[in-house]
């Protein structure tokens, strides 16, 4: 003889992944496209006095930045909080 008792709730599905980073402002973009909009807000010149890393204040470049940049975690995480510094800015500015 079976049991009556109710089924058991199948467990809730996970979010999609484009609902897991839909605010995450870093969410699909590139290094290389971060350091890039940089670049060209700040110039290579304030970049390197905002973050005083050599990649940005000696012969700087992309190529330079993103090859010391992948291998220095902390360095990154300044330049991703710059990059969203700016972010911020240009809202306020209403998008400039």
């Amino acid at each position: 003889m079976t049991s009556t008792s109710d089924p058991v709730p199948a467990p809730e599905p996970a979010p999609g992944p484009g609902k897991t980073q839909a605010r995450n402002p870093l969410h699909g973009k590139t290094l290389e496209a971060i350091v890039t909009a940089l670049s060209e807000h700040y110039g290579w010149e304030e970049l390197g006095v905002r973050i005083p890393v050599r990649c940005f204040t000696f012969d700087p470049s992309v190529g330079s930045s993103l090859k010391f940049l992948r291998k220095t975690p902390w360095a990154r995480e300044k330049v991703e909080g710059l990059y969203l510094f700016m972010l911020r800015e240009q809202r306020r500015q209403g998008g400039a």
